[in-house]
């Protein structure tokens, strides 16, 4: 399953609104370790499925969002409850360090 792709009129509704944990994965084409965690972000989207939605925004498509985040380098991914940010991943690290983070928003 992959992760589900945010642009500026989805965000709202399926991040902020969203019930239950969000991890938002903000990302670029150029940008080399996201492309070498992307696998890992859509492996987790299937493993979680139903317990965090997990969802991409493309940092050049939606400036607007990731400087309203503060997103100063990517990868940085951002875990939401209930609309706010409580947690905050910057830069790939193994898929194993990821979920033991994931784990404990769940």
């Amino acid at each position: 399953m992959d992760a589900l792709h945010l642009n500026d009129k989805n965000f709202e509704t399926e991040v902020l609104k969203a019930q239950g944990p969000v991890l938002v994965d903000f990302w670029a084409e150029w940008c080399g370790p996201c492309k070498m965690i992307a696998p890992i972000i859509d492996q987790i989207a299937g493993e979680l499925a139903g317990k965090i939605k997990v969802a991409k925004l493309n940092v050049d498509e939606s400036a607007d969002l990731a400087g309203q985040y503060n997103v100063m380098s990517i990868p940085t991914l951002l875990i939401f409850k209930n609309g706010q940010v409580v947690d905050q991943i910057v830069g790939a690290m193994p898929k194993d360090r990821l979920l033991a983070k994931l784990n404990s928003h769940l």
